[in-house]
């Protein structure tokens, strides 16, 4: 009997700990989307703002 319950605990446990392992990768996925998307808004808000001056002849040499 105790080893039924210990295998119907292992399978149970696993199947958890396999659905927690997905979720946090997801969300660690949005998260990494969401960054990518600030970013990328910094940069362009950025490019606006302080648009790139050329030295005259500094790429002349």
């Amino acid at each position: 009997m105790g080893r039924v319950f210990r295998a119907v605990e292992t399978v149970l446990m696993f199947e958890g700990g396999q659905r927690t392992a997905r979720r946090n990768a997801w969300d660690a996925v949005c998260a990494d989307r969401s960054r990518a998307q600030a970013r990328a808004e910094a940069s362009d808000i950025l490019a606006r703002l302080a648009p790139v001056k050329t030295v005259p002849g500094a790429g002349s040499r």
